[in-house]
């Protein structure tokens, strides 16, 4: 049996499905990747038991099998090849062995019967959006997501569907991200499911700013998302998301309208010297001033001012810089919005032009 293709065509499947390859595995079969010969197509698969991807691309054949490479040795040989390289794999035996140019390489196989396999339960609703949409709803939230949180549903992010809007949600206690898109497809039935952690980023590594389709298929207890020849499949997180709304800040607030690269970097300046372990940075809003400061126990001090917007009371009040920087680096518009009651209360970020993102940052004592 011999597959013949070529390192570009090669190597970029190999390299989406390597991602999700964990290096440290309690199964050695889960550190290769399955290969599925039919006819003039090669299917690749990894799988950590917890996410699934996989890709198909076109080379020759001379028949049909399945066997499973050791993912790492078998991506860095790729890679290490020329440009344009040819390459040749053939299966003697428990061996496969890789060719190009005047090079040999042979790796141990396993069998491909004993890799394993996510089965998704029925599936109960289907979400057709563009690649684009999808992207931003995660780039938007992803960065808030909890890490290892006891309460485990916010080790993930919330996707939820309604008529008119597909809405992200993630949160880690201290702070929400909320972004929405809206949909013009049809519903069968309003949909909540919450995405591991490691699904969301391998899922937003994979997509890209284009306007192809994406076909979003969920059950009770997965998730699938088909775009073009690639399948990606999740275990969803088993739970019940806390109701964000209640964390939105309400009552009487004081607008902060200031230009968000300008206020980027003071604060990127600023957190150079606050204390590394709480990140606190002190925002002192007064008549269309706003002054940033920041200390750390070795008693390093920055202090930096800027002109903004602002008519409301002098607030003191203190922010964890690294939150808001996250949210900045997201923030679509030239100009950002602050939305402030006092300095014991969660302030909500949003953009000054309309993009249907929110972002909730509690205070914290400095």
């Amino acid at each position: 049996m011999m597959i013949s293709t070529n390192r570009e065509n090669l190597l970029p499947p190999l390299l989406q499905v390597g991602n999700v390859v964990e290096r440290k595995q309690t199964l050695p079969i889960l550190a290769n990747i399955l290969i599925r010969v039919q006819g003039s197509a090669i299917t690749f698969i990894a799988t950590d038991l917890e996410v699934e991807l996989e890709t198909k691309i076109e080379a020759s054949s001379e028949e049909n099998i399945e066997f499973t490479l050791p993912a790492r040795k078998f991506i860095d040989i790729c890679k290490a090849l020329p440009d344009a390289a040819e390459i040749k794999i053939s299966i003697e035996g428990e061996k496969a062995i890789i060719r190009s140019g005047r090079g040999r390489y042979t790796l141990g196989i396993l069998a491909a019967t004993d890799y394993p396999s996510i089965d998704p339960a029925s599936v109960t609703q289907t979400l057709r959006i563009s690649e684009n949409e999808l992207k931003i709803l995660l780039e938007h939230t992803q960065f808030a997501m909890a890490q290892q949180d006891v309460r485990y549903y916010l080790n993930g992010l919330l996707l939820e569907a309604v008529p008119g809007r597909i809405r992200a949600v993630a949160t880690d206690g201290h702070r929400l991200a909320i972004s929405e898109v809206k949909y013009k497809g049809r519903l069968d039935a309003e949909m909540q499911v919450i995405i591991p952690r490691k699904a969301v980023l391998e899922l937003n590594r994979l997509l890209s700013h284009s306007d192809n389709e994406v076909i979003l298929e969920s059950s009770n207890s997965h998730i699938q998302i088909h775009l073009g020849n690639t399948s990606f499949t999740s275990k969803l997180i088993d739970g019940r998301y806390p109701d964000y709304n209640r964390v939105l800040p309400s009552g009487d607030t004081h607008e902060l309208i200031a230009d968000k690269e300008q206020l980027r970097h003071a604060l990127t300046r600023a957190a150079i010297l606050s204390n590394e372990k709480y990140r606190g940075i002190t925002f002192m809003a007064s008549r269309n001033t706003l002054q940033l400061k920041a200390h750390n126990p070795e008693q390093d001090e920055a202090e930096e001012e800027m002109e903004v917007q602002f008519n409301g009371p002098n607030i003191n009040i203190g922010f964890n810089v690294g939150y808001l920087i996250d949210v900045l680096s997201v923030l679509t518009g030239d100009e950002v919005c602050i939305s402030l009651i006092d300095e014991n209360t969660s302030s909500l970020i949003t953009s000054k032009v309309s993009d249907g993102a929110k972002y909730v940052i509690m205070p914290m004592r400095i």
